[in-house]
């Protein structure tokens, strides 16, 4: 069955945050990804943020949970501005996804962000070896790529290549809340899309969020030990 594009507008200017932390938006997600059960998907979550709410979608669709590394590349002094993004499944090879046409535009080389790769590939590695947490494969499965929410989606694109790339036979994309623009964009680097709020008035992930404090690494190791034994 279907899932794509199933939604549910929202605004940040009317009542309280629509989640009250991530393990309730994990739930809530999780119900509208059910249909997927029969397929046997892998989920795999961005940390740290996305970790507490793939593990509430991994649960509620008995799949394995893993882990999908992202960074986003920034413009060397202003790293805010974002230039494209590298993304690792699993303990593979950390590969970047520029926008050449920005690049361009701005006037910024490759070798310009040679610096900044480097830098966003050696977190990525100390990510991988910190969480001790082993992905499922997946090639020619069901990949249902999870996160807390979207903002530009420039990291996210990257993750969704890195798993088409990989082999998946259907990507799916599901976050709780992103603004309407980026859940547009990124339709096309995924064969499905669940987002629950996209609020026209974006401004931020965090203030759809009661509860947004930052994931610890601790906390991404629990999950992931409690995952392997409950899941």
């Amino acid at each position: 069955m279907a899932v794509r594009a199933v939604m549910m507008s929202g605004s940040v200017t009317s009542g309280p945050p629509e989640f009250r932390d991530r393990r309730e938006a994990g739930r809530r997600l999780a119900t509208a990804l059910v249909p997927l059960i029969p397929t046997h998907p892998v989920v795999l979550a961005l940390p740290r943020g996305g970790v507490p709410v793939a593990f509430e979608v991994a649960r509620r669709l008995h799949a394995p949970l893993g882990l999908l590394f992202a960074r986003k590349i920034g413009m060397p002094g202003a790293e805010e501005f974002g230039l494209g993004a590298i993304a690792a499944e699993g303990d593979g090879n950390a590969e970047p996804v520029l926008d050449e046409t920005l690049m361009q535009k701005v006037g910024i080389t490759r070798t310009a962000l040679a610096s900044v790769i480097k830098q966003q590939r050696e977190e990525i590695a100390r990510q991988q070896a910190a969480y001790d947490g082993a992905t499922p494969p997946i090639m020619g499965r069901v990949v249902v790529v999870v996160d807390d929410g979207i903002a530009t989606g420039g990291t996210m694109r990257a993750a969704l290549r890195v798993v088409r790339h990989r082999g998946a036979a259907r990507v799916v994309l599901a976050v709780p809340v992103a603004p309407p623009e980026t859940v547009a964009d990124l339709a096309v680097e995924c064969d499905d899309l669940v987002c629950l709020v996209r609020p026209p008035d974006f401004r931020a992930v965090g203030i759809h969020y009661a509860d947004f404090q930052q994931v610890e690494d601790n906390e991404v190791r629990q999950i992931l030990a409690q995952a392997r034994t409950t899941i």
